[in-house]
């Protein structure tokens, strides 16, 4: 007797769907063909036109394209804007991107301070969970799948996903949704396909080619879903990425100028924050958006296909089942390498070795003129040979692992499957066989001849069927299990993405709010960055430093060196004031601390709330060309949008280039919209000049010149600050030229007294210059006359130095007399020569007993 089994297959309610059209269908079209011998005809004639509209849609579609291609060809492209970028009041800035030949705006909302505000406890006050003891988090937190990896994910989701109302919770939804379809497409597939085996094992050809058809349209679905999976998965990562990168910008170019205290006063992030950005942000974005589908994909896939065994083969399959998911996954975490740590650190690596890319291209010139070529040849190729090392090192970790890896997931789970999907054929009482439906059974009867055969056959094609679509089921569940273990390895790299953007935003944050502390159970370095009492004050009208230390400072968590102690001084408009000193005094720190670069450690300092117009204005040493056009380099950091609101027009940026003795420029160059490398275009005193049409271009009520004219002519020089003061500007030079004291009222000196830590503010012209000036000039009377004595000193040391000379040689003539002749003779013809005027050179080891 057959095999009377209370399991039975549940109806596929797609499969039921697809079978009752396409029964209808084959009866209308045999019902058409017995009605009329002309419906065969018919049907040809609708085909054709068919094919025909198709033909024809086609056609039209192509011509257009090559219409509006041989238009492009003709015309050129115009584009709608030149000038794309629009800010408004609130800061939000529209960008207009063209596109083929139309543009696409683009509107770009800032990040509000609240927002920074909320999320900085995120970053700078970590939970106790993590393992971070410190209030600022620590670079050095070792990447892995720990607490601190789901705090900084968490962190970082905060600002992929800001709300629930949002673009990026769209497009996880819409994948969520093509991931269940495709879920249930497998099932469908898994059943389809042991029908399909069963209807060619039973020669049934009518319901082979259904399966077929079948088997045809769930293709294209599927292929369509898989697409789109894939598609939705690029958009989730680019929109992860649009959030992150704006967010990190609005940090990272802010009024706190976090671009340059980032590497110069905190250095948490190592050599630069390009690699960060770049790099590191879109393999993080990638890694976190497959993520999404690599892990939620297979867990969705394990629970539906298990449930399925379940219902097929039994409760013994599905604890089967689930003891290797444990044993496998138990394994393969225990003999898993730390790739989040390895991640981590070839992401350093990959960093370091491209900085020093970097600073050779920056100061290619300075090291073609040293000719450093073989130096930084050797440099370079020490940086690649460290990351070669490592990365060999990870690939010769990861041969053992994929090795265990493949075994495991490929072929052990494999051959568990076959065992799996024999329960039913060979112990059915406990893994129990699905058999046809009792319906089934009697319909085959009543056509058959014999019962027994009847029988046999369902049984055999039940039996066919039902493996097959277990086969399936597991095979699909043997990817989905093998891509959760893969994705242990995902997860470890995504760690360690996620340790170095969480480090480079938290570093941000730290820099944004000035949040350092020292270590707990420590004091603060002296002249720290955790040492910071001072103040800057930004609305007052005029230049103005109390008490402050000038200090050098070095990277967080160590203390700067001081170079002028409590400096004060007061700037106010028209008092013009010249900074002076020898090199090392400290002239470049005080602007420094004025722009708010360096902080002030003790004291006050002073300046005018706005930079450049009605404001202050700072000129460096090494003047900064943009990339853009000539008209750029003159009003910058303006853009020509901005320079149209004010009401300026080119007339009189030409009038201000004539100032600058730069009017000829427009013309040699082509004219305002010309785009160079100008930094490579223009000269060094073109460049200084340029610098001084900025300011005139700007003119605001206070300007540091820091060496802004050191490569221009004396004359022009004069004639540059001259204008400057016509125009109401209050300089501040700092310079080593002397012949600067005429355009100004005051001067600073830096560098006095024994530990060159003093200083001298005094107003030129006064009585108490006038006696500084006479007692520097009594100083240099005095060392003058003591030279007479150094040169009377100096020949009696050479008068010395000859008799030693000689007596030497004479000693060498008892060895010869004719060769001692031929050495004295020449000895005094080289000693006569070389007692021209007042000067004795000596040969090598004459000149070392005298240095003795």
């Amino acid at each position: 007797m057959s095999n009377t089994n209370s399991r039975s297959s549940p109806p596929d309610r797609f499969s039921q769907l697809f079978d009752h059209y396409y029964e209808r269908l084959l009866a209308r079209l045999e019902k058409l063909e017995r009605r009329s011998p002309l419906s065969k005809r018919t049907t040809q004639l609708l085909a054709t036109l068919a094919l025909s509209l198709t033909v024809a849609v086609g056609g039209y579609g192509g011509y257009r394209l090559y219409r509006r291609r041989r238009t492009e060809r003709t015309l050129g492209k115009t584009l709608v804007r030149r000038n794309s970028g629009i800010r408004s009041k609130d800061g939000t800035r529209t960008i207009y991107v063209p596109y083929k030949d139309r543009t696409s705006k683009v509107v770009i909302h800032p990040t509000k301070d609240t927002t920074f505000d909320a999320h900085r406890r995120k970053f700078l006050q970590p939970s106790k969970a993590t393992g971070m003891q410190s209030d600022v988090p620590p670079v050095d937190v070792k990447p892995g799948l720990n607490l601190a990896f789901v705090h900084q994910f968490v962190a970082l989701m905060n600002i992929m996903i800001p709300r629930l109302r949002c673009k990026e919770t769209g497009l996880l939804t819409l994948h969520a949704v093509f991931l269940l379809l495709r879920t249930y497409l497998s099932l469908v597939v898994a059943r389809l396909d042991g029908e399909i085996v069963r209807d060619l094992v039973a020669g049934k050809g009518k319901a082979f080619m259904l399966g077929i058809a079948k088997w045809l349209s769930i293709g294209a679905i599927s292929s369509y879903t898989n697409s789109m999976i894939k598609f939705l998965q690029s958009k989730i990562s680019i929109s992860f990425r649009t959030r992150l990168t704006r967010y990190i910008h609005d940090l990272y170019l802010n009024k706190s100028l976090a671009y340059y205290k980032l590497h110069n006063l905190d250095g948490g992030v190592g050599q630069g924050a390009d690699q960060f950005i770049t790099q590191d942000l879109t393999l993080f974005c990638d890694s976190a958006a497959s993520l999404y589908s690599s892990l939620g994909k297979p867990l969705v896939d394990l629970v539906t296909f298990n449930f399925q065994l379940y219902r097929s083969l039994g409760g013994l399959a599905l604890s089967g089942l689930l003891l290797n998911y444990f044993a496998t996954a138990t394994l393969l975490r225990r003999l898993s390498p730390p790739f989040g740590k390895m991640k981590a650190v070839e992401g350093r690596k990959e960093g370091e070795f491209r900085a020093l890319h970097a600073r050779l291209i920056a100061n290619a010139e300075e090291v073609a003129f040293y000719n450093g070529g073989p130096t930084e040849h050797v440099l370079l190729d020490q940086g690649f040979k460290e990351l070669r090392k490592w990365m060999e090192g990870i690939y010769r970790i990861k041969v053992g692992y994929n090795m265990l890896e493949d075994f495991v997931l490929k072929y052990s789970w494999s051959a568990f499957g076959y065992l799996v999907t024999s329960l039913p054929v060979f112990l059915p009482a406990l893994g129990g066989l699905t058999q046809v439906t009792a319906n089934e059974s009697s319909a085959r009867r009543s056509s058959s001849a014999s019962a027994e055969l009847v029988e046999h056959t369902d049984k055999s094609g039940g039996r066919m069927k039902q493996f097959i679509t277990n086969k399936r089921l597991m095979l699909s569940l043997a990817d989905a299990g093998g891509r959760m273990m893969y994705s242990i390895k995902d997860l470890s790299e995504l760690a360690g993405y996620t340790s170095r953007v969480y480090t480079l935003i938290s570093t941000l944050h730290r820099v944004h709010a000035d949040a350092y502390f020292p270590s707990r159970g420590t004091h603060a370095e002296l002249f720290s960055l955790a040492d910071v009492q001072g103040t800057l004050q930004k609305g007052f009208d005029g230049v103005r430093l109390e008490n402050v230390p000038v200090v050098a400072p070095s990277l967080y968590p160590m203390g700067g060196e001081e170079l002028v102690d409590n400096l004060s001084f007061v700037v106010r408009p028209g008092e013009h004031l010249l900074i002076t000193g020898p090199n090392g005094a400290g002239k470049s720190a005080v602007s420094r601390i004025v722009a708010g670069l360096w902080p002030t450690y003790r004291g006050l300092t002073s300046r005018p709330r706005n930079d450049g117009q009605d404001g202050i204005m700072f000129l460096p040493q090494r003047p900064y060309l943009s990339p853009g056009t000539l008209r750029d380099q003159v009003i910058y950091p303006h853009t020509e949008m901005d320079m149209q609101t004010a009401g300026r027009r080119e007339s009189e940026l030409q009038a201000i280039l004539e100032q600058a003795r730069l009017g000829y420029i427009p013309e040699r160059e082509g004219g305002w919209d010309t785009r160079k490398m100008w930094k490579d275009v223009l000269s060094g005193g073109e460049k200084q000049r340029m610098g001084i049409a900025r300011l005139l271009y700007h003119e605001p009520r206070y300007a540091f010149i820091d060496e802004g004219t050191s490569a221009v002519s004396s004359d022009v020089e004069g004639l540059l600050y001259e204008t400057a003061k016509a125009k109401g500007i209050t300089l501040v030079t700092i310079s080593t030229r002397a012949s600067l004291k005429r355009y100004h009222e005051y001067t600073l000196t830096l560098g006095l007294g024994e530990d060159a830590c003093e200083y001298e503010f005094v107003r030129i012209g006064t009585e108490r210059e006038r006696v500084g000036v006479e007692r520097e000039l009594v100083e240099l009377r005095e060392r003058l006359g003591k030279v007479e004595g150094w040169r009377e000193r100096r020949r009696e040391i050479e008068v010395e130095l000859a008799e030693v000379w000689v007596a030497a040689k004479e000693g060498e003539m008892e060895g010869g007399e004719g060769e001692g002749e031929s050495r004295r003779a020449g000895g005094e013809g080289e000693g006569e020569s070389r007692r021209e005027g007042g000067v004795l050179e000596k040969p090598g080891y004459v000149g070392e007993e005298a240095a003795s």
